[in-house]
């Protein structure tokens, strides 16, 4: 007896001591991680949520966090089946599974089954050991056992579908589902689900892109196991096992990757980004671009931007048409480039004439030979229509009556409206706005372009575009840049537009243009819901010959529309103050519009400053000290003349053609000339 009482004694002391010494391991091991510090790759979502574009973490991983409502609730089955089955009723270790686990070892000699629950696999990813030894696998057991007691079942599920490895550089169900099959884990075949089942298990032996043979064998024993523990059908199984393997990775999203990369460099330590695009539209549109892009040649880019008039957000932004073609540089964002608008001002022009009252859509204008200076400005097909109704005017875009009017309502106005509203004209260094800037000789970016036409749909006022979730929900207020009447007459106008061949009449309000050289075709419309505006050119600024808005924008404008997927809206009713008449109805003075430049339009030659030239530089010179006048030579007109140098009258010059004036110093000096019967001739020339 004594024998036996020292032994149990020497038992009971090593027990003791060993229950003291687990205890004491256990509490050095300190808490168990959560994966808190662990770095998930950045997101560019779309404004539901829906992935654009990930970012590789720093070490280059793909790992994306997934939560348990993000993937098919049939994976979770067959995963939970397959894995962990008592993983709801266990706290973290599963003492049936360890036992079976040792059995199965000790009558095969070898493991044939693990024993880890999907707690103990968290444990490990959180916590990673190159070593595999029973106190690893013990380390494991007590971090499970702490996961579990602070996290609820979701939250494990959670960790893992973030953290399993698939091979290679993939970690969790999301980034495996993009690479093997492009898409989310929500909307996982059963086959492609058993696939993703069996991988993490053997993450490079199993890798589909290497060996496909081990892939398919891993992911029909899942198949065999879940027909008897997932309440699976046979005949799903069945089919399930025919479908071949993926045996190459897909590329990650890669949506709207100039808008991604500029969020990313705005807030690089954010996790998620959230845009205003929608992801449907965005795809939609990358894809017009692409295929009209390799339809037109090699060296042409596109750009679209479509934008929702009632918030002012970008709904989807294609920058170019290939962000990967280096010949297109297609990492150039084109929807901020400068460039030339050509005729896409002139709904504007028109706008300005309408708010001043000096036209109307029905009011009559010549379309006939004018003359400013030495400029003389001529149609695109070099012909003259004679006397047509301002819609027809810009319907048709004939040049001669926009200039006509826009001398008219003045170009500096113009300026500094369109600049008011958001979108401001940058002219050539040196210049000054002048009448060139209604076909189009200054530049603007397509964004900005878009949101003028949106403020046409607004009935004249604009909202400053946001793409980003965080500017979007900022007030902005809106901005001037028409009375809704004048916005209501241009699109009334444009939606009249003749469309291009086989599309719809009367359903987009929309414009071209084309700039100086055929560098850059535009088309831009809208109907009551939405804008977009189209670009196609050569991002190095060389003409495309034949290249016009008509023939190359215009029908992709169409398509864009067609590719939304939503009905056309109709455009805004009439705003009080609109005006409905035919042209006899119209009060007199809207009746019929006649710049004072017509060329024949009277006995008299027309009235012309011969020198300096518009636009001029004049060297000043000097004679015994004192600054020499400047010359003025006119032409034309009925005297008496009256001379203004900066808007200030000279005396006494009435039938003078040739006159000095002192010109004060260097800088801008407008001169203009005004005849007995009104009419005018003006430059702006710089002294120097």
């Amino acid at each position: 007896m004594t024998a036996l009482r020292l032994i149990a004694a020497v038992a009971g002391t090593a027990l003791t001591g060993a229950v003291f010494a687990l205890a004491w391991w256990i509490v050095t091991l300190g808490p168990a991680p959560r994966g808190e510090g662990l770095a998930y790759s950045a997101q560019v979502v779309d404004r539901e949520g829906r992935l654009l574009r990930p970012y590789a973490t720093p070490e280059g991983r793909w790992r994306m966090r997934a939560a348990v409502e993000d993937v098919d609730p049939r994976f979770l089955r067959m995963l939970i089946a397959y894995e962990d089955r008592r993983f709801f009723s266990h706290r973290g270790v599963d003492p049936l599974a360890l036992m079976r686990a040792t059995y199965l070892f000790v009558a095969h000699g070898k493991i044939v089954s693990g024993g880890s629950t999907l707690t103990m696999q968290v444990a490990r990813l959180l916590e990673p050991r190159t070593e595999r030894s029973m106190l690893a696998k013990l380390r494991q057991m007590v971090r499970a056992i702490e996961l579990d007691a602070t996290l609820s079942k979701d939250e494990i599920l959670s960790l893992y579908l973030g953290l399993a490895p698939y091979g290679g550089n993939l970690e969790g169900v999301r980034a495996a589902s993009f690479a093997y099959f492009g898409k989310e884990p929500r909307r996982l075949s059963l086959h492609e689900a058993a696939l993703l089942v069996a991988l993490p298990q053997s993450p490079e032996a199993r890798r589909p892109d290497r060996a496909p043979d081990m892939a398919r064998q891993a992911r029909d024993r899942v198949l065999e196991r879940i027909a008897r523990d997932a309440d699976i059908p046979a005949d799903e199984i069945a089919l399930a096992r025919l479908e071949p393997v993926p045996q190459a990775r897909r590329p990650m999203p890669h949506l709207a990757p100039h808008a991604a990369d500029q969020a990313m460099a705005a807030a690089p330590s954010q996790s998620v980004h959230r845009l205003t695009l929608d992801l449907h539209l965005q795809t939609n549109l990358e894809r017009l671009a692409r295929e009209r892009a390799q339809a037109m040649g090699p060296d042409i880019s596109i750009a679209i931007v479509a934008v929702d008039h009632a918030s002012g957000e970008i709904r989807a932004r294609v920058a170019s048409a290939d962000y990967f073609d280096e010949r297109r540089a297609g990492q150039v964002d084109m929807t901020q480039a400068l460039r030339s608008p050509g005729s896409s001002l002139k709904p504007f022009i028109y706008g300005l004439g309408f708010e001043d009252g000096l036209v109307h859509p029905e009011t009559l204008i010549e379309d006939r030979p004018l003359r400013y200076g030495n400029y003389a400005p001529e149609n695109f097909d070099l012909t003259f229509q004679g006397t047509v109704t301002v819609r027809k005017a810009l319907q048709l875009s004939l040049n001669v009556p926009v200039i006509a009017l826009l001398d008219k309502v003045g170009a500096s106005r113009l300026t500094a409206r369109l600049a008011q509203a958001g979108a401001p004209l940058v002219l050539p260094k040196g210049e000054v706005p002048g009448l060139a800037m209604g076909l189009g000789g200054v530049g603007i970016t397509l964004t900005d372009l878009t949101m003028l036409y949106s403020g046409l749909a607004r009935l004249g006022t604009t909202l400053p575009l946001a793409e980003r979730a965080e500017a979007a929900a900022l007030a902005r207020p809106p901005r001037r840049l028409l009375d809704p009447p004048a916005a209501w007459y241009v699109g009334n106008v444009l939606i009249g537009t003749p469309p291009p061949d086989n599309a719809a009449r009367n359903r987009i309000a929309f414009k071209t243009g084309t700039s100086y050289g055929y560098r850059d075709a535009w088309a831009v419309g809208f109907d009551g819901a939405r804008t977009i505006g189209v670009w196609v050119g050569r991002p190095d600024n060389a003409p495309v010959p034949g290249l016009t808005g008509r023939s190359a924008a215009a029908p992709m404008l169409f398509d864009a529309f067609a590719r939304g997927g939503d009905m056309i809206a109709a455009l805004p009713a009439a705003p009080k103050g609109a005006i409905f008449a035919a042209h006899g109805k119209l009060p007199l003075p809207l009746q019929r519009y006649r710049p004072d430049r017509l060329v024949g339009d009277s006995t008299e030659p027309a009235l012309r400053i011969l020198y300096p030239p518009n636009g001029a530089r004049i060297e000043l010179g000097e004679t015994g000290g004192k600054r020499e006048p400047v010359a003025l030579k006119i032409t034309g007109g009925v005297a008496p003349l009256t001379v203004l140098v900066n808007g200030v009258p000279l005396a006494g010059r009435g039938a003078e053609r040739t006159v000095f004036f002192d010109p004060g110093g260097p800088g801008f000096v407008q001169l203009t000339v005004m005849d007995a019967k009104g009419t005018a001739d003006s430059v702006i020339v710089r002294l120097q």
